[in-house]
């Protein structure tokens, strides 16, 4: 699955994307990029639930 997200600006925000996906789904595969603000995700964990971690954290995807 993909995410948008606008505030994602930095390495340091990838980290952040990264550790909050990898916390519901510690087998995740994520791939992002700055650059375009989207994030890959493959994951067997329904998309709402890594909605709201992401939201947690203060990084809303699109």
């Amino acid at each position: 699955m993909q995410f948008h997200i606008e505030n994602m600006t930095c390495g340091g925000c990838v980290r952040s994307v990264t550790k909050a996906i990898q916390s519901i789904d510690p087998a995740a595969e994520v791939k992002a990029d700055v650059g375009t603000h989207k994030v890959d995700v493959k994951t067997g964990v329904p998309r709402e639930r890594l909605v709201a971690a992401l939201t947690e954290v203060g990084y809303v995807p699109a």
